[in-house]
């Protein structure tokens, strides 16, 4: 019995120093849970087109979570989830090099390249309001523009709850929560 109380004691002991360990260590827990990858294709799209990397990175890891080769059932593809239709604009409006959809699925450079230049157009059109480009960059800017007109919501991270679409709702909350934590663990992206 007495033996059976030490094991416990010392099992104990053990789990409260791991879990310090872990509470001390937590900026690598942290990291580890939430890397990032492709960090210099992310920052050479992110200084092309004036945007975040902390961005671009939050909706990559809301998108695929750093995974390339994804198609989503709607049939968005790659890194960045771009719609076919939707890159083969950015292509022709960039004045990029052809790009079909296995290398916009397969190449992440290519990817975050096309899904920073498009969510920079976002910005531009709604005013530099970047919670409003992100829930444009799920729903369609056009749905986007529809709210705001309507008076449904009024383009702020305080009313994302009035996002008529929950989805899109969700989608910006994930993004600024990655945003968030990438911006504190990653200070010097």
């Amino acid at each position: 019995m007495k033996r059976l109380r030490m094991k416990k004691r010392y099992a104990l002991v053990l789990v409260l120093a791991l879990l310090a360990i872990l509470f001390l260590k937590s900026d690598w827990l942290a990291s580890w849970m939430y890397p990032v990858y492709y960090k210099e294709d992310i920052r050479a799209s992110a200084s092309n087109y004036d945007l975040e990397p902390h961005l671009i990175a939050a909706i990559i890891r809301a998108e695929s979570n750093y995974v390339t080769g994804r198609e989503s059932r709607k049939g968005a593809l790659g890194l960045m989830q771009i719609m076919p239709d939707t890159a083969h604009w950015v292509v022709e409006k960039a004045g990029f090099a052809k790009v079909d959809d296995d290398i916009l699925r397969h190449r992440a450079d290519v990817s975050i390249e096309v899904g920073a230049w498009y969510l920079n157009s976002l910005h531009v059109q709604f005013e530099q309001n970047a919670v409003a480009a992100v829930a444009a960059y799920n729903a369609g800017p056009g749905n986007v523009r529809k709210w705001l007109e309507a008076g449904s919501w009024d383009g702020s991270m305080d009313s994302v709850k009035d996002i008529p679409f929950g989805e899109t709702r969700h989608y910006v909350q994930r993004v600024f929560y990655y945003y968030n934590k990438y911006k504190d663990l990653y200070p010097r992206f």
